[in-house]
């Protein structure tokens, strides 16, 4: 019986080994374009001024920040700061070929694994944090065209952690480069800040000229301006009567770009549509979905093929390749002052 047992258990453990490979074979992020050597360095910042607000245990909020940064760079050579917000369920390596493409070309690209918001995030001493419950459920419950009351008060409050936890994020990371703090640190140029997410994270994004005055560039993968939401009055969104001054660029997949006049929550990027200011950036890239304009079509193609619904026309690599190009030329405009016509997106 026991002989049973541990051969049953042996099979199970295969047949989950073959399962796990099949849904995310080995890959390996996009090979750059830039000419420096890449470098990265893993952080946990710990905020004192806030509780964690997924936990009853009182403990401060942690902060997860992975960096990728030129390391052949010249001594006292410094770059502009891109910080990155994950998805809804995404992770801190979410857009990697994204983040390296850039460190790649001269910035310092620091993506935030939002503790509880992403599906798992590891802090610098190895310790893995999965995704809180309570988050989950509030993410399959939130509906903006059956329920907005509901869906507001869950903006507000998403909304609230990621901005928290970027604004500590630029914070720290300005005041250790102030400090004279070595390593990735000595590469930072505080003058040049841009921020960017994909999803919930680009929303989290789009917030932060709201918040802060040294934000110069804004990229929003796919991301509704929840922030600009302000209340709900008679069954309809009610949207702050506020210009967005800072230069924005929103990229579109085949998932929402025919409903955003149809979804409430993107009734702002409709606007947008057809009437921007100079400044803000439509971009839409037919061919694939939503997921797509993350790693996660390198990671698991068959994953994304099933939440995409087997759509696909364009080749991932070729879809990645054409998002990292935008959002470097769109960077390099705002925050490198590179403005030939063949560096606007």
């Amino acid at each position: 019986m026991r002989k049973s047992r541990g051969l049953a258990l042996t099979i199970l453990l295969a047949l989950a080994a073959i399962s796990t490979l099949a849904l995310f074979p080995p890959h390996q992020p996009l090979a750059v374009t830039g000419n420096y050597a890449i470098a990265t360095a893993r952080y946990t910042y710990t905020d004192e001024q806030r509780i964690e607000p997924y936990s009853n245990s009182g403990e401060a909020r942690q902060v997860n920040v992975v960096c990728w940064f030129p390391e052949n760079a010249d001594d006292g050579e410094t770059f502009p700061l891109v910080v990155f917000s994950h998805g809804g369920l995404g992770t801190e390596n979410s857009n990697e070929s994204l983040y390296r493409e850039l460190a790649s070309h001269g910035y310092v690209v620091c993506s935030i694994g939002h503790p509880r918001h992403a599906l798992w995030t590891q802090g610098e001493d190895g310790r893995v944090t999965f995704v809180s419950p309570e988050y989950f459920g509030e993410l399959q419950q939130e509906d903006a065209k059956t329920d907005k009351p509901q869906s507001y008060c869950y903006y507000q409050k998403w909304l609230e952690t990621r901005t928290a936890d970027i604004n500590f994020v630029i914070d720290v990371i300005l005041a250790k480069a102030v400090s004279g703090a070595g390593g990735m640190y000595a590469r930072v140029d505080g003058a040049r800040i841009g921020v960017m997410g994909h999803s919930l994270g680009g929303s989290a994004a789009l917030a932060m000229p709201r918040q802060r005055h040294d934000i110069a560039a804004v990229i929003a993968l796919e991301s509704p301006f929840l922030y600009d939401i302000v209340g709900v009055e008679n069954g309809e969104f009610i949207w702050l009567d506020e210009e967005y001054l800072v230069p924005v660029l929103n990229i579109y997949s085949d998932s929402s770009w025919s409903h955003l006049s149809e979804w409430a929550q993107y009734a702002r990027n409709y606007e947008f549509l057809s009437d921007a200011p100079a400044h803000v950036f439509n971009l839409h890239l037919p061919g694939r979905g939503h997921f797509s304009l993350t790693d996660l079509s390198l990671a698991s193609p068959l994953l994304v093929r099933l939440l995409e619904g087997g759509q696909s026309t364009r080749d991932s690599v070729e879809y990645l390749r054409e998002i990292n190009h935008a959002c470097l030329t769109f960077f390099n405009r705002y925050l490198k002052n590179a403005e030939s016509l063949e560096e606007t997106p």
